[in-house]
């Protein structure tokens, strides 16, 4: 194989280069520091991207712990005597057990109360009757026997009322949560303040958030009717190494405390097979037996010291702590893969957004210049065919005009144009008839050019449907005034004899004021 950047890969097995494939493609770290890295983490993918993201140190356990994962071998058992024995009796069967038992997930169910036949109730009145008389006087022996000293009083007094006749605390069945708060404010009443950060949830969420977020929890069970409950509690859980190793982020531990006088903690206690108090057990993610199997990876149960306490707990997290780094580093990696894929489609998604913009405008555009062109073309269409009709309508205009009457005639108007510079026909003077109109007039001045040229004489139709508006004016000169096209006003009304008028071109902002 080729090499890359001055590294030669020819000599990685493939395995190797598979490994050294997936750690670039989550990492993008370049070849020549990316291969002593798996080197030194015994080329395993998940454990080089958690040093390359979390920082690089010695962990020797993690790194024999790779090793031995690419030599295949049995996996180990991890198990007592008593499973032993168990495992001795079902050898005929050679099934395998877990090597931790399961932490089965316990949502607390409200007692189910069933009503008692009537029937039962009349048979078994005496008997109920005889049982009250005497765990009334059994309640009364017990309450003098109380004021002995702790020494000389009986310790089957206190148990065989609270287990023989069934009495409870009398604590309300409530909310996980609520129980949790509960628990937290009995505990802070009974030995003061402390510094352990009780999960303040249900067990079930406890479990959950502890799968989810690959931590140790650790379940404290307490009975305040044992013995050893106090001195557990004063001497061993709240003492400052148990409580500073609780509550340092590294160990990743979550602590959920229960009374067994609780519903929730009895039916705990239940399935975790509690059977001597004080009771805890660690709990977390054991991936080799399962993706999602949460293992009991220790239990604690009596009386111990601190160091007990803790020597038990760090032996648990030493020996499950790197499957789950394992299983997070794997995580991290899937998450940054997935981050990586969704910027990918994103950056895609606003690249095809920009394309389609430009598309959209690119279209908008042509369809505009096609608009404007079609409309330009549709303006210049409609001008010439104006055009057309306003030549037509003066070629009919100009053969309905009447003639100049005669020079001796007595009743004709002798008037001066001044026509317009735009014209070119400068000065012209006429006779028109006394009743010629002052639209006549109009026509006259539109029509002088062709009454000029000879060869307009055919006559011409008029245009249907046109309507045409003269674009100038005739004013007289003094006094000012500016007659209008009337087909009802004569030249002789507003001239007399004759007179001196003025054609004046219409401005298009003289057409806007007006």
């Amino acid at each position: 194989m080729a090499s890359e950047e001055g590294f030669d890969l020819s000599r990685l097995s493939a395995s190797q280069q598979e490994a050294l494939q997936q750690y670039t493609d989550v990492t993008s770290q370049e070849i020549k520091d990316a291969v002593p890295l798996l080197e030194r983490s015994q080329w395993n993918v998940q454990i080089a991207i958690a040093k390359f993201f979390d920082g690089e140190g010695p962990d020797p356990v993690a790194e024999a712990q790779a090793a031995q994962d690419r030599i295949p071998r049995a996996s180990a058992r991890h198990e007592n005597l008593h499973e032993s024995f168990l495992d001795a009796g079902n050898r005929p069967n050679r099934t395998r057990r877990p090597q931790t038992d399961a932490a089965p997930r316990v949502v607390p169910q409200p007692p189910v109360v069933h009503p008692t036949p009537f029937l039962a109730t009349i048979l078994f009145a005496p008997f109920r009757f005889g049982y009250r008389v005497f765990a009334n006087l059994f309640k009364l022996v017990s309450f003098f026997l109380s004021f002995l000293p702790q020494s000389l009083r009986p310790q089957f007094v206190a148990s065989s009322i609270s287990k023989g006749l069934g009495q409870t605390s009398g604590r309300r069945v409530t909310l996980p949560k609520e129980t949790a708060r509960r628990f937290r404010r009995d505990f802070e009443e009974e030995y003061g303040a402390h510094g352990l950060p009780f999960f303040e949830d249900g067990h079930a969420q406890a479990l959950d958030t502890a799968k989810r977020d690959l931590k140790f929890l650790l379940t404290v069970l307490i009975s305040p009717e044992h013995d050893d409950t106090a001195f557990f509690i004063r001497n061993t859980l709240l003492s400052p190494e148990v409580v500073g190793f609780i509550n340092d982020p590294a160990n990743n531990i979550i602590i959920w405390g229960g009374n067994v006088l609780d519903s929730e903690a009895y039916q705990v206690a239940r399935e975790y097979n509690c059977v001597k108090y004080p009771f805890s057990c660690l709990v977390c993610l054991t991936p080799k037996e399962g993706t999602t199997r949460m293992g009991i990876v220790k239990r604690l149960v009596g009386p111990m010291t601190p160091a007990s306490f803790l020597t038990g707990i760090q032996a648990a997290i030493t020996k499950y702590g790197p499957d789950l780094n394992g299983v997070r580093a794997e995580r991290a990696a899937q998450e940054m893969a997935r981050n990586l894929r969704s910027q990918q489609d994103s950056a895609y998604e606003r690249s095809l957004a920009a394309d389609r913009e430009r598309a959209r405008q690119k279209r908008e555009a042509a369809a505009a210049a096609a608009a404007a062109e079609k409309r330009a073309r549709e303006e210049a269409e409609a001008a010439a065919r104006l055009q057309k009709l306003r030549q037509q309508w003066r070629e009919w205009r100009a053969s309905t005009i009447a003639p100049e009457p005669a020079a001796g005639a007595k009743d004709a108007v002798r008037l001066a144009l001044n026509m317009p510079v735009s014209s070119g026909a400068g000065r012209v003077v006429r006779r028109f008839a006394m009743q010629t109109t002052m639209e006549e007039l109009y026509a006259f001045v539109e029509c002088h050019d062709l009454l000029q040229d000879p060869s307009s004489d055919k006559r011409a139709e008029k245009p249907q449907g046109y309507d045409h508006k003269y674009e100038f004016t005739i004013s007289s000169v003094m006094p000012r005034e500016t007659f209008e096209p009337s087909e009802s006003t004569t030249v002789g009304e507003k001239m007399g004899r004759g007179g001196n008028l003025v054609v004046e071109d219409i401005t298009p902002e003289d057409g806007d004021v007006e």
